[in-house]
């Protein structure tokens, strides 16, 4: 879990375009991340079985 100071870190904005970093908005993770939600892929999952997410249901077959 990143640190308070370090989330503030990566929502300014940066010198460069380059050095921007996604994070997940809600744990701010940087790895697993998804673009089309802004979160990581554990935040996802754990949104997606509480159905929090609309048009988002798990694949059971």
């Amino acid at each position: 879990m990143p640190s308070k100071a370090q989330i503030e870190r990566w929502k300014k904005e940066p010198k460069y375009k380059t050095r921007k970093r996604n994070v997940c908005f809600r744990c701010g993770r940087t790895r697993g991340y998804f673009r089309d939600f802004n979160l990581c892929r554990i935040c996802l999952r754990e949104m997606a079985h509480r159905g929090e997410i609309p048009g988002l249901k798990k694949a059971s077959w």
